[in-house]
């Protein structure tokens, strides 16, 4: 579908985004004081009623002009928002949810009836970023009606995930088609590189072979035929260097386009594989405003927080999880989150705590559900049980069979019921939920502590970063957010490790695995100088050896195929640059493979020295990109250099004015003051000048590379050229060893 067939099909994707971003940041609101947090909301609701505007959707427009006209007294931040006003904003923002959500194909599509409004609850949100808008025009604003002090669901709980991917996949399917039509224009180019080569022999067979003559040119060809002078020999060559030059050039020509072309097309398909995908951040909202709700209807405080909303996963997956798993949010706070007089008396914060953590294990998602309440009273479950015919009154049953028992549904311990909770659902929908997708749901509670809920599901994709490793002439990827450092070994140090199978960093015995061995190949030699990078995963660590790092980048993550062997280090497989399929490794399987090293063996582990024992002044590493900034911070750490890290270029200055550093190694490419500007103002400061800076950057071209040096840089490092060994021999060359 085009965009003069459906006019709202643009304003649907951004309107999305900003009554999600209304959505959290009016949450945002009950937790976070200040001018910014009404300033970020300011921004998004002044953009969408703009881009409403222009497609005639009058009442998103209304509605985004009524939330701006609330806000505006508050922009200061010397007054916090009070109560009732946070209430009409959700109203608001719950009638704009429902009508970008009710939006179809037609323009002409009437707008569903807002939903019934909500009323405030103290809740400590996750931090999101609005897009940014100028400032509201001033006008009246329609009516909202007076709080309601009624739980109701939000449209962002009852539709938390949106999965429209017909687009997408029609967009894959043109890729593979562009694909496939590379192959008849690689056969030309290799019938290109064959001509390339034959005028090349020919034009050395006239150089040397000048013994006959030519008296006949063919204008097309280069070639003669004998009987003539031998110039007519010399212009042959002439001319059959000339063609060798051209195809030469050609050959070159087609080869740079065909593989540009190839890899912008893989850059499409992963671009496209990744909005497949949906960031776990919508759910993270949708339960978030479920748990205020809940605070609300029971009048409890209570914090939330959410981790792992960077992380996209599959929208099935998602969709299925988020509703089972706003019961369990509701119910933690109905049951277990005692009132605050409650709380204080039994020596816990007034807040109580629900936190939702989500994270990537393997083939695999968990999501973790935890609070800080009284935990389930379990005299109660046994009762409601016995009553229910469910347990005899002699029966054995243990914490672990009750919970059994509340996870097949129907069991409550709640004295009354209401819109949150009190008809025995909720385990039981978690249950319904794993037992759909393949999974597997835990729970452990302790009276007057709390309980933690875990809900594991398998998935089909998933997108993350990783970090690209080399061992045994094999590439392997492993999930940054898993990466706790990365150390440098010597050629000794490597051998005694390998020979202890642990060493020890930090105070800490660390299991030691080449990765070589892990995935059935052969480690390097002996005394072969190394990496070690540090994987975490839980509370365990492993010392994973490989020979090189080669950079991080987002990966979207496969199941391994159903006829591949398992590898217990494997996770799944991504598709690098060329198309080619790359083991993910999965930091459960590594840690595990390391146990079972360290089991057998128990020689004196290999102590390591600490990157803060380093001497020498520290290198400043200036990058916007966090990535970037930890990928270069293990490389220099385990070379035994000290590292100070600055996230832009106005950051990296203020440092440099207050610590001496060794040397600067800084980003191109940062918003505000950019590298090359970075360089420039450090050579022209008369105590700066004297520390060398390298950039580092993706630009690549010679006017660039030019400008780096023009304005001072002792080094020009191209990060798709980016390798850690002649990193460090830059490093080592400007400042000396470690």
């Amino acid at each position: 579908m085009t965009g003069g067939k459906d006019p709202l099909r643009y304003f649907r994707v951004e309107a999305r985004e900003l009554v999600d971003a209304l959505s959290q940041g009016v949450l945002d609101l009950t937790q976070q004081g200040g001018a910014e947090p009404v300033a970020r909301l300011l921004r998004a609701a002044h953009t969408l009623k703009g881009a409403a505007r222009v497609v005639r959707q009058t009442e998103i427009a209304d509605d985004a002009h009524a939330l701006e006209e609330i806000l505006i007294p508050f922009r200061g931040g010397a007054t916090p928002v009070p109560p009732a006003e946070i209430s009409r904003l959700l109203a608001l923002s719950d009638a704009m949810t429902a009508r970008v959500h009710g939006l179809g194909g037609d323009a002409a599509a009437p707008a569903p009836a807002p939903p019934p409004r909500t009323s405030p609850a103290r809740t400590s949100p996750p931090r999101t970023s609005p897009p940014r808008a100028e400032a509201p025009e001033p006008r009246e604003p329609p009516a909202v009606p007076p709080e309601v002090p009624a739980l109701a669901e939000a449209p962002a709980a009852a539709q938390p995930v949106r999965s429209e991917t017909s687009d997408v996949d029609e967009l894959l399917e043109a890729v593979d088609e562009a694909h496939a039509r590379f192959g008849p224009i690689r056969r030309q180019l290799a019938t290109v590189q064959r001509a390339h080569r034959a005028a090349a022999a020919l034009a050395d067979q006239l150089r040397v072979g000048r013994t006959g003559a030519v008296t006949h040119i063919d204008p097309v060809t280069g070639l003669g035929h004998g009987g003539g002078e031998p110039r007519y020999t010399d212009q042959a060559g002439a001319m059959a260097s000339r063609l060798t030059a051209e195809l030469g050039a050609l050959g070159r020509q087609l080869t740079e386009t065909v593989e540009q072309v190839e890899r912008e097309l893989d850059d499409v398909r992963g671009r496209a594989e990744r909005l497949r995908l949906v960031p776990v951040a919508a759910v993270l909202t949708t339960l978030h405003r479920a748990v205020h709700d809940a605070a609300t209807v029971h009048n409890r405080r209570v914090v939330f927080e959410g981790h792992g909303g960077e992380l996209r996963l599959d929208p099935q997956v998602l969709s299925q999880t988020s509703g089972a798993l706003q019961h369990v949010v509701r119910n933690a706070v109905a049951h277990g989150i005692e009132p605050e007089q409650e709380r204080l008396a039994a020596g816990k914060p007034a807040d109580g705590h629900v936190t939702v953590t989500v994270t990537h294990r393997g083939k695999f998602a968990a999501f973790e559900c935890r609070d800080d309440g009284r935990g389930f009273d379990l005299a109660a479950v046994r009762r409601t049980a016995e009553a229910q015919g469910l347990l005899a009154p002699d029966e054995p049953a243990d914490a672990r069979t009750l919970m059994g028992l509340l996870m097949r549904g129907g069991i409550s311990t709640a004295a009354s019921v209401t819109g949150v909770s009190g008809r025995g659902i909720g385990l039981d929908a978690v249950r319904d939920v794993a037992e759909q997708l393949g999974g597997d749901v835990g729970i452990d509670t302790t009276p007057g502590e709390g309980t933690r809920l875990e809900l594991v599901v398998p998935l089909s994709l998933v997108s993350l970063h990783g970090l690209t490793v080399e061992a045994g002439g094999s590439l392997a990827s492993v999930p940054l957010d898993a990466v706790e450092t990365c150390l440098r070994l010597t050629g000794e140090e490597v051998a005694a490790a390998a020979a202890a199978e642990v060493i020890t960093h930090d105070g800490r015995v660390i299991p030691f695995l080449p990765l070589a061995r892990a995935l059935g190949g052969t480690p390097p030699a002996a005394k072969t100088a190394a990496v070690a990078v540090v994987v975490k995963a839980g509370a365990d660590l492993v010392a994973m050896c490989v020979e090189r790092l080669l950079g991080t980048s987002v990966l979207i993550v496969r199941p391994l195929p159903e006829l591949a062997p398992a590898g217990p280090v494997i996770s799944g497989l991504s598709m690098d640059a060329e198309g080619n399929p790359r083991p993910v490794l999965d930091p459960h399987g590594l840690v595990a493979a390391g146990g079972r090293a360290t089991a057998q063996h128990a020689a004196e582990p290999v102590a390591l020295p600490s990157a803060a024992g380093a001497r020498g002044r520290p290198i400043l590493v200036v990058d916007d990109s966090l990535t970037t900034r930890m990928l270069e911070q293990s490389i220099l750490e385990s070379a035994g250099y000290q590292v100070d890290l600055a996230a832009s270029g106005e950051e990296g200055l203020e440092r440099a004015k207050h610590r001496s550093y060794a040397l600067f190694l800084v980003d191109v490419d940062m918003p505000g003051i950019d590298g090359f500007t970075f360089v420039e103002l450090t050579r022209a400061d008369p105590v700066l000048r004297e520390t060398p800076a390298i950039l580092v950057t993706s630009r690549s071209s010679p006017e660039d590379r030019r400008r780096g040096f023009d304005v001072g840089a002792s080094a020009y490092v191209v990060k798709s050229e980016f390798d850690q060994e002649e990193l460090l021999d830059y490093i080592k060359g400007l400042v000396g060893a470690a």
